[in-house]
């Protein structure tokens, strides 16, 4: 009869001690896919993030005995599909995230590879002389024209969506016009931050949405301070500008033989006894 074997291999009882000694030490866990990742890329985010972060490759099922002791360790485990990266390290998972995003590259298009984004084929002169392409361009469903010897495509043309597959063709027509529509890297999908569970969505940072949503707000800030009269660093410019043109303006309806000079002179030292009083108010606690 067999000897069945009791004991796991001594390879696997080490990475699994080196797991559960990641999982006690770091408190925030992120679950990444490897597909299209260049070895050359996670070599160098392991060197460039080797004070703050472990980039771990290893068996989901010696993944999920290494988090079990975590808070909501059930509903993080069943994360665990496919060939996964783990990712121990301290640091907010959304800033890890936002520097992951920037190390990514664009690949080439291959058949049945998945629009990582939305594929724009520009409109503008494609460089490639009328032919047989012509045909390739009509099955992508991208117009297009001939002028001075080449073929123009009409307009901005959307061949794909995100998440829908690429076809052969496509594939074909992308890599003659130089496009290279997929982006390849790290891709988080999950995260484990002290007990919390974050999905791909929720890591997701607008940059550019904040920063427009943070200057509309500062311009409504600051015109709601002009019109209430009230004194900031950022405001006291409009202020004094308004009460010069407000002053002026009663000087003429009032017939006073004032210049625009001498109504800029009261203004001025209006202004430097209203700042006098903004520093003692400060002193005492006000703001």
């Amino acid at each position: 009869m067999s000897k069945v074997r009791l004991e796991y291999p001594e390879k696997k009882v080490k990475a699994l001690a080196e797991l559960e000694d990641l999982v006690s030490r770091y408190n925030v866990i992120l679950l990444a896919k490897l597909s299209k990742v260049r070895a050359s890329q996670l070599m160098s985010l392991r060197k460039k993030l080797s004070n703050q972060a472990r980039f771990i490759v290893t068996k989901n099922n010696l993944a999920r005995i290494a988090l079990k002791k975590l808070k909501n360790a059930e509903d993080f485990i069943r994360l665990l599909e496919g060939q996964n990266l783990l990712i121990f390290t301290n640091m907010n998972p959304f800033k890890l995230n936002l520097i992951l995003e920037k190390n990514k590259v664009f690949l080439p298009a291959r058949a049945g590879d998945v629009a990582t984004d939305p594929i724009l084929v520009p409109a503008g002169n494609t460089g490639l002389p009328p032919g047989p392409v012509l045909s390739e361009f009509k099955e992508c469903g991208v117009p297009t024209r001939i002028d001075a010897g080449s073929i123009w495509v009409a307009k901005d043309t959307v061949v794909r969506q995100r998440g829908e597959v690429i076809s052969l063709k496509l594939a074909s027509l992308l890599s003659k016009l130089g496009i290279k529509p997929i982006r390849a890297g790290i891709s988080i999908y999950a995260a484990y931050a002290d007990g919390v569970i974050l999905t791909e969505n929720d890591l997701k940072i607008d940059l550019e949405g904040y920063s427009k949503q943070i200057g509309e707000l500062y311009a409504q800030a600051l015109a709601l301070a002009v019109e209430a009269s009230y004194p900031t660093k950022e405001s006291l410019p409009m202020l004094i500008a308004k009460a010069v043109l407000q002053g002026v303006a009663i000087a003429v309806a009032s017939s006073y033989p004032a210049d625009e000079s001498t109504v800029v002179k009261l203004v001025s030292e209006a202004h430097l006894r209203a700042s006098a009083l903004m520093e003692e108010l400060r002193k005492k606690g006000y703001s």
